[in-house]
Protein backbone atom coordinates (compact mmCIF):
# COMPACT_ATOMS: atom_id res chain seq x y z
CA UNK A 1 0.00 0.00 0.00
CA UNK A 2 1.21 3.50 -0.84
CA UNK A 3 1.55 5.45 2.41
CA UNK A 4 3.19 8.50 0.84
CA UNK A 5 0.35 10.80 2.07
CA UNK A 6 1.28 9.67 5.60
CA UNK A 7 5.02 10.09 5.19
CA UNK A 8 4.53 13.43 3.43
CA UNK A 9 2.43 14.61 6.39
CA UNK A 10 4.91 13.51 9.05
CA UNK A 11 8.07 15.53 9.57
CA UNK A 12 10.35 12.51 10.06
CA UNK A 13 10.56 8.75 9.66
CA UNK A 14 10.92 6.32 12.54
CA UNK A 15 14.60 6.14 13.57
CA UNK A 16 16.38 2.82 13.03
CA UNK A 17 17.27 2.72 16.73
CA UNK A 18 13.56 2.48 17.60
CA UNK A 19 13.06 -0.35 15.10
CA UNK A 20 16.05 -2.21 16.57
CA UNK A 21 14.52 -1.85 20.04
CA UNK A 22 11.14 -3.05 18.74
CA UNK A 23 12.69 -6.31 17.55
CA UNK A 24 14.13 -6.85 21.03
CA UNK A 25 10.93 -5.92 22.89
CA UNK A 26 8.14 -7.53 20.91
CA UNK A 27 6.09 -8.47 23.98
CA UNK A 28 6.07 -4.86 25.19
CA UNK A 29 5.29 -3.73 21.65
CA UNK A 30 2.21 -5.97 21.50
CA UNK A 31 0.99 -4.98 24.96
CA UNK A 32 1.39 -1.28 24.25
CA UNK A 33 -0.15 -1.66 20.80
CA UNK A 34 -3.24 -3.14 22.45
CA UNK A 35 -3.30 -0.29 24.97
CA UNK A 36 -3.04 2.26 22.17
CA UNK A 37 -5.99 0.72 20.34
CA UNK A 38 -8.11 0.98 23.50
CA UNK A 39 -7.00 4.55 24.06
CA UNK A 40 -7.78 5.49 20.45
CA UNK A 41 -11.32 4.14 20.81
CA UNK A 42 -11.71 5.96 24.13
CA UNK A 43 -10.52 9.26 22.65
CA UNK A 44 -12.96 9.00 19.74
CA UNK A 45 -15.87 8.22 22.08
CA UNK A 46 -14.89 11.07 24.40
CA UNK A 47 -14.99 13.56 21.53
CA UNK A 48 -18.39 12.22 20.47
CA UNK A 49 -19.77 12.90 23.95
CA UNK A 50 -18.14 16.34 24.23
CA UNK A 51 -19.35 17.53 20.82
CA UNK A 52 -22.70 15.80 20.18
CA UNK A 53 -23.85 18.60 17.88
CA UNK A 54 -21.06 17.95 15.35
CA UNK A 55 -22.78 15.55 12.96
CA UNK A 56 -19.82 14.74 10.75
CA UNK A 57 -17.61 14.19 13.79
CA UNK A 58 -20.15 11.71 15.19
CA UNK A 59 -20.32 9.87 11.88
CA UNK A 60 -16.58 9.53 11.36
CA UNK A 61 -15.51 8.91 14.92
CA UNK A 62 -18.17 6.30 15.66
CA UNK A 63 -16.77 4.24 12.80
CA UNK A 64 -13.23 4.91 13.96
CA UNK A 65 -14.04 3.82 17.54
CA UNK A 66 -15.54 0.55 16.31
CA UNK A 67 -12.46 -0.18 14.21
CA UNK A 68 -10.08 0.63 17.05
CA UNK A 69 -11.92 -1.72 19.43
CA UNK A 70 -11.86 -4.43 16.79
CA UNK A 71 -8.12 -3.91 16.42
CA UNK A 72 -7.74 -4.23 20.19
CA UNK A 73 -9.53 -7.58 20.04
CA UNK A 74 -7.28 -8.73 17.20
CA UNK A 75 -4.07 -7.73 18.99
CA UNK A 76 -5.35 -9.34 22.18
CA UNK A 77 -5.92 -12.58 20.27
CA UNK A 78 -2.41 -12.41 18.81
CA UNK A 79 -1.03 -11.96 22.34
CA UNK A 80 -2.90 -15.01 23.59
CA UNK A 81 -1.57 -17.10 20.69
CA UNK A 82 1.95 -16.03 21.67
CA UNK A 83 1.37 -16.47 25.43
CA UNK A 84 1.96 -12.76 26.04
CA UNK A 85 0.17 -11.68 29.20
CA UNK A 86 -1.80 -8.46 28.96
CA UNK A 87 -0.67 -6.20 31.78
CA UNK A 88 -0.61 -2.56 32.70
CA UNK A 89 2.06 -0.45 31.06
CA UNK A 90 2.64 3.20 31.78
CA UNK A 91 2.02 5.43 28.80
CA UNK A 92 4.94 7.01 27.00
CA UNK A 93 5.38 10.77 27.18
CA UNK A 94 4.29 11.10 23.53
CA UNK A 95 0.55 11.85 23.76
CA UNK A 96 0.83 13.95 26.92
CA UNK A 97 3.58 16.10 25.41
CA UNK A 98 1.59 16.51 22.20
CA UNK A 99 -1.37 17.82 24.21
CA UNK A 100 0.60 20.21 26.44
CA UNK A 101 0.17 23.21 24.08
CA UNK A 102 -3.62 22.76 23.88
CA UNK A 103 -5.62 25.38 25.78
CA UNK A 104 -8.74 23.75 27.20
CA UNK A 105 -11.98 25.62 26.73
CA UNK A 106 -10.60 27.67 23.87
CA UNK A 107 -12.28 27.75 20.44
CA UNK A 108 -9.08 26.21 19.08
CA UNK A 109 -9.25 23.24 21.47
CA UNK A 110 -11.21 20.94 19.16
CA UNK A 111 -9.11 21.60 16.02
CA UNK A 112 -5.92 21.14 18.05
CA UNK A 113 -7.09 17.82 19.49
CA UNK A 114 -8.10 16.65 16.02
CA UNK A 115 -4.72 17.66 14.55
CA UNK A 116 -2.98 15.71 17.31
CA UNK A 117 -5.21 12.73 16.53
CA UNK A 118 -4.13 12.95 12.91
CA UNK A 119 -0.46 12.85 13.88
CA UNK A 120 -0.94 9.92 16.26
CA UNK A 121 -2.74 7.90 13.59
CA UNK A 122 -0.21 8.87 10.92
CA UNK A 123 2.69 7.82 13.14
CA UNK A 124 0.98 4.51 13.88
CA UNK A 125 0.58 3.89 10.16
CA UNK A 126 4.21 4.77 9.43
CA UNK A 127 5.45 2.49 12.21
CA UNK A 128 3.36 -0.45 11.03
CA UNK A 129 4.83 0.04 7.55
CA UNK A 130 8.36 0.11 8.99
CA UNK A 131 7.79 -2.86 11.31
CA UNK A 132 6.29 -5.24 8.75
CA UNK A 133 9.44 -5.88 6.67
CA UNK A 134 11.62 -5.83 9.79
CA UNK A 135 9.80 -8.80 11.36
CA UNK A 136 8.80 -10.61 8.16
CA UNK A 137 11.45 -13.31 8.37
CA UNK A 138 10.68 -14.50 11.91
CA UNK A 139 7.00 -13.60 12.34
CA UNK A 140 5.26 -13.45 8.95
CA UNK A 141 1.78 -13.59 10.53
CA UNK A 142 2.41 -10.46 12.59
CA UNK A 143 4.00 -8.73 9.59
CA UNK A 144 0.87 -9.52 7.57
CA UNK A 145 -1.32 -8.08 10.32
CA UNK A 146 0.68 -4.86 10.45
CA UNK A 147 0.22 -4.47 6.70
CA UNK A 148 -3.50 -5.11 7.14
CA UNK A 149 -3.68 -2.17 9.57
CA UNK A 150 -2.15 0.33 7.16
CA UNK A 151 -5.37 1.06 5.27
CA UNK A 152 -7.49 1.87 8.31
CA UNK A 153 -4.76 3.84 10.08
CA UNK A 154 -4.14 5.99 7.01
CA UNK A 155 -7.87 6.63 6.71
CA UNK A 156 -8.08 7.57 10.39
CA UNK A 157 -5.33 10.15 9.92
CA UNK A 158 -7.22 11.70 6.99
CA UNK A 159 -10.51 11.68 8.92
CA UNK A 160 -8.98 13.54 11.85
CA UNK A 161 -7.29 16.05 9.56
CA UNK A 162 -10.45 16.76 7.55
CA UNK A 163 -12.46 17.21 10.76
CA UNK A 164 -9.84 19.64 12.09
CA UNK A 165 -10.16 21.76 8.95
CA UNK A 166 -13.96 21.55 9.03
CA UNK A 167 -14.36 22.76 12.61
CA UNK A 168 -11.59 25.35 12.68
CA UNK A 169 -12.76 28.95 12.47
CA UNK A 170 -9.56 30.08 10.77
CA UNK A 171 -6.78 28.56 8.63
CA UNK A 172 -4.85 25.90 10.55
CA UNK A 173 -1.84 25.22 8.33
CA UNK A 174 0.53 26.90 10.77
CA UNK A 175 -0.95 24.90 13.65
CA UNK A 176 -0.56 21.68 11.70
CA UNK A 177 3.11 22.53 11.09
CA UNK A 178 3.59 23.41 14.77
CA UNK A 179 2.32 20.04 15.95
CA UNK A 180 4.23 18.25 13.19
CA UNK A 181 7.49 19.76 14.37
CA UNK A 182 6.68 18.89 17.99
CA UNK A 183 5.82 15.32 17.00
CA UNK A 184 9.10 14.91 15.14
CA UNK A 185 11.04 16.24 18.14
CA UNK A 186 9.42 13.62 20.38
CA UNK A 187 10.11 10.82 17.91
CA UNK A 188 13.78 11.76 17.53
CA UNK A 189 14.54 12.64 21.16
CA UNK A 190 16.02 10.11 23.64
CA UNK A 191 13.33 8.28 25.61
CA UNK A 192 13.67 6.44 28.92
CA UNK A 193 10.98 3.86 28.09
CA UNK A 194 10.18 1.78 25.03
CA UNK A 195 6.62 2.08 23.80
CA UNK A 196 4.81 2.03 20.47
CA UNK A 197 5.05 5.83 20.15
CA UNK A 198 8.25 6.39 22.11
CA UNK A 199 11.32 8.20 20.89
CA UNK A 200 14.85 6.92 20.44
CA UNK A 201 15.78 4.50 23.25
CA UNK A 202 18.07 6.31 25.69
Amino acid sequence: MDISPVTDFLHCRTPQAWLDAALENQDILLIDHARCEKKAASTALSLMFKFPERENLLHKLSRLAREELRHFEQVFDLMRERNVEYRHLSASRYAAKMREPVKLGDEKTLPDVLIIGAYIEARSCERFAALAPAIESHDPMLAKYYRFLLKSESRHFLDYLSLAREYAKEPIDERITFFGELEAELINAPDDVFRFHSGVPA
